[in-house]
């Protein structure tokens, strides 16, 4: 590893590696293909970043010079995971000022297309701006000498495989190329051989941790009715020594209504999910980073990647779809060596789907304990104080909360600006007729008569309407003359 590197993961406190990183760095920084394979939360980013940061030739490196075009391409699933993985690289490059630029949607595309302009040494993005950006010729490919595809899976699940194979085409034949995921399906693998050179599988794991979820998550699988989970909710934030807290919800329309009524409640609460603003899904992520909120409510968007300090409690307030979504649901706590809790609260309904999830990883809540807001296990088994209700005290109401934090304007794409319909219509308007009444022409008709709509009597019915004459005529004469 470059002393360089070495002293920026150091500057940070990063030290001691994990069992991905110790198997995978040897080889990856010889330039084998690789494909890795770990438990989420355990520290894939550097396993992938480290050998990537070691390949390319920086801006501050001994005669190397200022390259336009990337020399590194990771490919990520989400705008959020993108954030974070183009931080991590570039705190690890920061002795060697790497240029590392995050592309994702949702975004002006301006700022972008400049950096690009300017020169990067790393880009990360997801498929559809990447996209976006080759085709309109901003985005050159061909000197990428290192493609890394970070939660692979996830890409599969939405879709974006045939977009994946066709930015691996734009880049350099001759390259390094390493994909890194929690979990592992055969279709990613049969991706991975077709695009990789006698790729290397290594799939680490603790020897006491042998299990599909990282053993020092605290699990709590509860039956739970629909309309006392925010009661129950509110009950588990007072527990003692709850930190950072992520509630996930399946809908975004749930997620956005457990954080208002949280908010209501005394919490300082933030949302995260499709139906919000680029702008407003970064604000609230920052304020949880800052500390400003401590409960982020967040749809599956925010399940992948996302690595916040001090997370003590993860809460599924829906059930997850399937086992890969409860596996990087609850492993947003309990990362990096720390313990954490993690609390699943499953529906009638959802009985059996759970017991699905239940079967495929192993675990020992077949049939979860049904559970209420006032059960005396919610207390004992969370640590949380006997006369708590479902209201946060006001003395405990110390956070500055989410509008405490700047909504900064990314010049959004995708949603078009609101236009008053006065303005809307004031050219037409202006063209066709005059603005107000004033401006009319006054009328020389008195009123009463036909131009005076205002006056005009009304029309008469047809019993009181004169009868027609009609003279009868012969040859232009009155006829019988």
């Amino acid at each position: 590893m470059l002393e360089a590197t070495a002293q920026a993961l150091e500057s940070a406190g990063i030290v001691d590696a994990f069992p991905i990183q110790e198997q995978t760095l040897p080889l990856a920084l010889a330039g084998t293909d690789l494909i890795g394979q770990a438990k989420t939360g355990t520290g894939k980013t550097l396993g992938f970043g480290i050998p990537l940061l070691q390949r390319i030739t920086a801006p501050a490196d001994e005669g190397g010079g200022k390259s336009i075009n990337a020399q590194a391409l990771v490919i990520v699933p989400t705008r959020e995971l993108c954030v974070q993985v183009a931080k991590d690289l570039e705190l690890a490059g920061s002795g060697r000022n790497v240029r590392v630029l995050a592309v994702y949607g949702g975004r002006a595309y301006d700022p972008q297309v400049e950096a690009l302009k300017a020169g990067v040494d790393v880009v990360v993005g997801t498929p559809g701006r990447l996209i976006d950006l080759a085709k309109q010729r901003h985005l050159d490919l061909s000197q990428v000498k290192v493609l890394v595809l970070d939660e692979a899976d996830e890409m599969l699940d939405l879709g974006f495989l045939p977009d994946v194979e066709h930015l691996v085409s734009l880049t350099n034949k001759v390259r390094q190329t390493m994909l890194f995921s929690a979990t592992m399906p055969g279709q990613i693998i049969n991706l991975a051989r077709r695009y990789m050179t006698q790729p290397t599988h290594i799939r680490a794991t603790d020897p006491d941790d042998a299990g599909s979820t990282v053993l020092s998550i605290e699990q709590h699988v509860w039956r739970a009715h629909a309309l006392d989970k925010v009661e129950l909710v509110a009950r588990i934030l007072q527990a003692d020594g709850r930190g950072l807290t992520m509630i996930f919800c399946r809908t975004k329309r749930t997620a956005q209504k457990v954080a208002d009524d949280l908010t209501e409640r005394g919490f300082a609460a933030g949302a995260v999910h499709g139906d919000l603003g680029q702008g407003a899904r970064e604000q609230a992520l920052r304020a949880f980073r800052s500390g400003k909120v401590d409960v982020l409510v967040a749809t599956d968007v925010a399940a992948r990647g996302i690595d916040v300090q001090d997370v003590t409690h993860v809460i599924n307030y829906q059930c997850p779809e399937d086992e890969k979504t409860y596996v990087h649901r609850i492993g947003r706590t309990g990362r990096a060596g720390a313990s954490g809790v993690a609390i699943t609260f499953v529906d009638w309904d959802d009985i059996p789907r759970w017991q699905l999830i239940n079967k495929e990883l192993g675990l020992a809540f077949h049939d979860p304990i049904e559970t209420y807001s006032s059960s005396e296990h919610v207390f004992t088994g969370l640590g949380i104080p006997a006369n708590t209700t479902g209201v946060l005290p006001s003395a405990q109401q110390t956070r500055a909360g989410l509008n405490a934090e700047t909504l900064e304007d990314l010049g959004e794409t995708g949603r078009k600006p609101k236009v008053a319909s006065s303005a809307r219509s004031g050219n037409r308007d202006s063209k066709s007729r005059p603005a107000n009444n004033s401006q009319r022409k006054p009328s020389n008709k008195p009123s009463g008569q036909a131009g005076d709509s205002t006056s005009r009597p009304a029309a008469k019915s047809a019993s009181d309407r004169p009868k027609r004459s009609r003279n009868r005529t012969r040859g232009g004469k009155p006829a019988g003359s």
